[in-house]
């Protein structure tokens, strides 16, 4: 049975940051205890920055070796590395340049591919590599962040997509809502295996689909991507600001 979320909830996006970033350097050190090594795998979006500007600031910058860490990503857009859309630029601009992270620790999604398919072949065959993993599994990421859309996608899993469903591919390529339309994206099959999924929310636009995913009402509800988010044997922690937890019971 799988383990209720963990909602923490910060007064401000001060403490947030902070909040996140001491969350991710503890999360990071047990791993490093456990298999000498750290699998984390990023988000794209305004609130990742928000953690990643945190990492690299003067208070946390110096605090963690980043030597035994690997970098995976959760999702990309169909766009060039540079491209300013893309989630991997703004990693490189605000988390590995200024971390001074090695090329070699970073496994990236190539958004640029003219063949979407293959590119997401390509990444399922790296990530199984780089953690070591049989085509018989899955692999295991220490940590997946996620971010999420006030329509409840999370990753690139949009309502409606297939690749809600798809459970025998851990990269598959999904259609957005929003420009640029083509995503690459983790499934479920890779998500929920993570021993440490941490979904990053802040401000009261996403206080609504907050509330609807961690205290649903509906099936519809119950159904939204970010709903079906379920670690099998890790753990799920949402992490908040007051803005984002407006509508939880807890936060009356």
């Amino acid at each position: 049975m799988a383990r209720p979320p963990e909602i923490r909830i910060a007064h401000d996006s001060h403490t947030w940051a902070a909040a996140a970033a001491e969350l991710v350097h503890a999360l990071g050190r047990e791993a490093i205890r456990a298999d000498s090594r750290f699998l984390i795998a990023l988000s794209g979006g305004a609130t990742p920055e928000n953690l990643y500007r945190a990492l690299t600031s003067l208070a946390f910058a110096d605090r963690f070796d980043w030597s035994r860490t690997t970098f995976f990503f959760s999702d990309e857009r169909a766009v060039p590395p540079d491209d300013p859309r893309s989630n991997y630029a703004l990693a490189n601009k605000t988390l590995f340049t200024p971390l001074k992270i090695a090329p070699s620790q970073v496994y990236r999604m190539a958004g640029e591919s003219r063949d979407p398919q293959a590119a997401a072949h390509d990444y399922e065959q790296q990530l199984r590599h780089a953690t070591n993993t049989s085509p018989s599994n899955s692999p295991i990421l220490d940590l997946v962040l996620l971010g999420l859309g006030e329509d409840g996608h999370t990753a690139s899993l949009f309502p409606g997509s297939p690749a809600l469903r798809d459970n025998k591919r851990l990269i598959a390529v999904t259609q957005s809502p929003k420009d640029p339309p083509t995503r690459l994206t983790m499934t479920f099959g890779a998500i929920n295996r993570a021993t440490v999924i941490l979904f990053l929310v802040m401000g009261v636009g996403k206080a609504e689909i907050v509330r609807a995913i961690l205290d649903p009402k509906t099936d519809a509800e119950r159904q939204l991507p970010a709903s079906l988010v379920a670690p099998e044997k890790g753990r799920l922690i949402w992490l908040l600001d007051r803005a984002a937890a407006a509508g939880l019971p807890i936060h009356k």
